[in-house]
């Protein structure tokens, strides 16, 4: 398994900051953890979410952290496909993969917010076609030859996209998967999945057991799971510190997705039955309740440690570490990366 992080830029009252001194604690955050040997971190692109994320253009953010960074792979998580021209798409994956020398990871998704469909003048109901099409032209856009596609949102004669990436043949593909028919999709298209951050643990493993049985390449399949964690040599204050910080963000989480799980939202019907999760959680967030549900891992390295061979065991291959769920000081994500590459890392590169 290979431990990456994964970054939403929140915004917490508790913490007093601005948006200046978030991205810098972000980048500076990230810069230690391309030199504690972590494998990767994954930015997300969200718009209209105040204080949930203020991470709207990840593609600039991650070209920073190109020049910054010698070995994380740097991943968009996820580029929500409906919003954007699919060309404008592919020329932002080659020009990346061009800065970052060949260690990007695309994620593509549908996105799940009205607000978003209504600002970018998009139907949900559209996305999934939108989705499935818009993929069709990023990848014909790796072949790099003129592109030539007529369909049902997009008409293309012979478009060239330029930069070409560095990877060859393409920089890895994954997809946000919610619904259970998007596993499976996802294995049909050769796809990458990345599961979380609200969807319980035991949802995902019975999604992944079909993900990986309708798995069709002769590669090895990809699955990454976001969890919130934080990991300190002493349990008792990590756990102090997680109570809070993973309550608000959690609670802010359920607060950006509730429209979609409230009501029945057309191509969106399996949040419609997550409900039942978001009340157990809506019930206070609590610590004990994330932790059972799969979404939060907060502890000593020991225990730390005890629940990620859980996610290894359950076909996980990259963990999404929500370090402080987004919501502590920049210090104390810091301590919590040196403690993860000191005590957790090692152990869990012996083991595999």
């Amino acid at each position: 398994m290979l431990l990456d992080l994964f970054y939403e830029l929140s915004m917490p009252p508790a913490l007093h900051r601005t948006e200046a001194q978030a991205y810098a604690d972000a980048l500076d955050e990230i810069e230690l953890a391309d030199r504690l040997g972590f494998h990767g971190v994954w930015l997300v692109e969200h718009h209209l979410m105040q204080g949930y994320s203020h991470l709207s253009k990840p593609d600039l953010v991650l070209a920073a952290l190109a020049r910054r960074t010698e070995r994380l792979r740097l991943g968009l998580g996820v580029i929500p496909l409906p919003y954007h021209h699919p060309v404008h798409v592919a020329e932002r994956i080659g020009t990346l993969d061009v800065l970052s020398r060949g260690r990007l990871e695309v994620g593509i998704g549908r996105g799940f917010s009205p607000d978003e469909y209504a600002a970018f003048g998009v139907e949900p109901a559209q996305s999934r076609s939108l989705v499935e099409e818009s993929l069709a032209i990023v990848r014909a856009a790796a072949a790099g030859g003129p592109i030539i596609h007529h369909g049902r949102h997009f008409s293309l004669d012979g478009v060239t996209v330029q930069p070409r990436p560095v990877q060859h043949p393409y920089p890895p593909l994954w997809t946000a998967a919610v619904s259970p028919e998007t596993f499976e999709w996802a294995a049909r298209e050769g796809l990458g999945v990345l599961a979380g951050p609200f969807k319980p643990w035991p949802m995902v493993h019975a999604d992944l057991q079909r993900y990986r049985r309708a798995w069709l390449s002769t590669a090895p399949p990809r699955i990454g799971m976001t969890v919130g964690v934080l990991c300190l040599r002493d349990g008792k204050r990590a756990r102090a510190l997680a109570g809070p910080a993973f309550r608000w963000s959690y609670t802010q989480l359920l607060r950006v997705t509730a429209p979609v799980l409230e009501r029945l939202v057309p191509s969106y019907e399996h949040f419609h039955r997550l409900r039942r999760y978001r009340r157990l959680i809506a019930a206070g967030a609590r610590l004990r309740a994330l932790e059972a549900l799969g979404l939060a891992v907060v502890g000593t390295p020991d225990h730390c440690l005890e629940r990620i061979r859980q996610f290894r065991a359950g076909g996980v291959s990259h963990l999404l570490c929500f370090i402080g769920a987004g919501a502590l000081p920049s210090a104390v994500v810091r301590e919590s990366l040196e403690c993860l590459a000191s005590a957790v890392l090692p152990r869990i590169a012996t083991e595999d």
